[in-house]
């Protein structure tokens, strides 16, 4: 593992994704089936495509490519697109978006429409498609506390009906009335399922892609982090910020050293989330830190314990170690082993390493705890990444906790260009008109963004994050036979470690055309 790579598992504790610049599913526009009668759905069918602000401009795109648009002479939050008797010529896959107006004078097709609408399957047969199935708030149930499932169809006024895997007793139904979903309160662990009927004689659609709902005796872990994910070696006259972020909104918080709860002033700006401000002159020890959350206040049990972070600060008022490479720090080959010593004045001392950054300066890399004077932080498959300049502190691990001044600069300078990734196609043969065409990237650090580029386009299609993993999902949610190509991925790292990778190897993408 390189120096890089452990410093950004250090930090990324949570994943995210970037807006991507093409569609995105849980976009502002929502498309709705609106048939003449729900006793035959497919007999005249509308398609109403539903804006959050008004707007005068809609598309409506099948199959990721037809094309209808509208301009309206007024501003509207609605538009209706009449699709009639459903037949082979107007089934498929449908999208919507509609026009915005942002304040520029250059529009261009990247900000002048919202992102795509959800995605309707328009079949004109029985049965219906199939709904959504997602879970909010955590796909986990605990003794006593349940959670809920939402199935959603773009029919409205429908009745859901929610089963159990192997369990032939379990029926739930909801008859949503005006309302396109229904929400199912679950207390068992399982696997769901559900589907839904447009009338009481009515076949029964697909059903929905299952949803695992696990059972814990205790609610999982939290999150406890660095404020803004970056440790440091703080002085002892600061402070040091750390997050405690749970899984859903919770009723408090424990910030716990050990077994022992700490009295620590904590800020809560989201039911989910405490921030604690650690006063290191206050401290008695150096921790390890550990948070816990409880769900409910008439709920006795608290979640299990985070994972430990551990802080470092220092009044540099102990002489500086030594810090020393081998082989050495110039010129290394990529894919080598780097061993970086740092030697202080005496035993039993808690060691740091650190590497300057831009815009966070000096973020702490590794610590360790030897039993001698010198701790020799391992740096493996190193690559032109980790390039950079690096000093490591000490400091002592009992009362007052005093700290050194950081070691001489060491630079480490490892050839060649930053390593490319590795593009894996997530589908076999010709993808089909609609649907969804996933890739993967695989990068050789977390926490960088990826982006997925098509060749001869210089902006990219969609962007991603690596955080906790060194690979990311990066896919075209809505294909049509103009998407056909060749398509690569890249990563980048923002301050303090800026760097670009070069393109993976292309892979080549087939839309079957109609």
């Amino acid at each position: 593992m390189s120096l890089l790579t452990t410093v950004l598992l250090l930090w990324g504790k949570t994943s995210w994704d970037l807006k991507p610049l093409w569609a995105d599913g849980t976009s502002e526009a929502i498309l709705r089936l609106d048939p003449q009668s729900l006793l035959e759905p497919w007999a005249n069918l509308t398609l109403t495509c539903e804006a959050s602000f008004p707007t005068k401009s809609f598309q409506l795109i099948m199959n990721g490519w037809r094309l209808h648009q509208v301009n309206l002479q007024k501003y509207v939050l609605s538009h209706q697109f009449p699709l009639g008797p459903i037949t082979s010529s107007n089934s498929g896959l449908y999208r919507c978006r509609y026009g915005v107006e942002p304040p520029t004078t250059e529009l261009n097709e990247l900000n002048k429409w919202t992102m795509l609408s959800n995605l309707v399957e328009v079949t004109g047969t029985e049965p219906l498609p199939r709904p959504s199935l997602s879970v909010q708030p955590v796909p986990w149930v605990v003794p006593l506390l349940g959670t809920h499932l939402r199935c959603h169809s773009a029919l409205r006024g429908v009745t859901f009906m929610l089963r159990l895997e192997g369990d032939d007793s379990f029926l739930k139904e909801i008859t949503a009335q005006d309302k396109d979903q229904a929400w199912f309160a679950v207390y068992k662990p399982g696997t769901y399922s559900c589907s839904y009927r447009t009338h009481a004689e009515g076949t029964p659609s697909e059903p929905s892609a299952p949803v695992i709902i696990k059972a814990y005796t205790k609610p999982p872990p939290p999150i406890l982090d660095f404020f803004g994910n970056y440790p440091q070696v703080k002085f002892q006259t600061t402070l040091e910020i750390l997050a405690c972020r749970a899984p859903m909104n919770v009723h408090d918080f424990q910030l716990r050293r050990g077994e022992r709860v700490l009295n620590v002033r904590g800020v809560s700006p989201l039911r989910d989330l405490m921030i604690y401000h650690l006063n290191f002159t206050e401290l008695e020890d150096q921790g390890p830190f550990t948070c816990r959350y409880r769900i409910h206040r008439k709920v006795e049990g608290w979640s299990e314990d985070s994972e430990p972070v551990e802080l470092m600060w220092s009044d540099e008022t102990l002489p500086a170690p030594v810090l020393t490479a081998e082989p050495s720090s110039k010129n290394l080959e990529p894919g080598s082993t780097v061993r970086l010593r740092c030697t202080a004045p005496k035993d039993g001392l808690r060691f740091g390493l650190q590497r300057q950054g831009d815009i966070i300066e000096d973020p702490l890399i590794q610590m360790l705890k030897p039993a001698g004077t010198e701790a020799v932080f391992e740096l493996h498959d190193v690559s032109t990444i980790d390039s950079g300049n690096y000093s490591c502190v000490y400091m002592e691990q009992t009362p007052p906790f005093s700290g050194s001044a950081p070691s001489k600069i060491l630079e480490l300078l490892v050839n060649g260009p930053p390593p490319k990734p590795k593009l894996e196609a997530l589908w076999t043969g010709k993808v089909p008109l609609g649907h969804e065409a996933k890739f993967r990237c695989h990068g050789h650090v977390p926490k960088v963004s990826m982006e997925l580029v098509r060749e001869g386009y210089r902006l990219p299609f969609w962007m991603s994050s690596a955080m906790r993993s060194t690979w990311a999902e990066l896919k075209l949610p809505f294909v049509g036979p103009q998407h056909t190509g060749n398509y690569s991925c890249r990563y980048t790292a923002e301050s303090p470690f800026e760097f670009v990778s070069g393109t993976s190897d292309p892979v080549e993408l087939i839309v079957e055309d109609i």
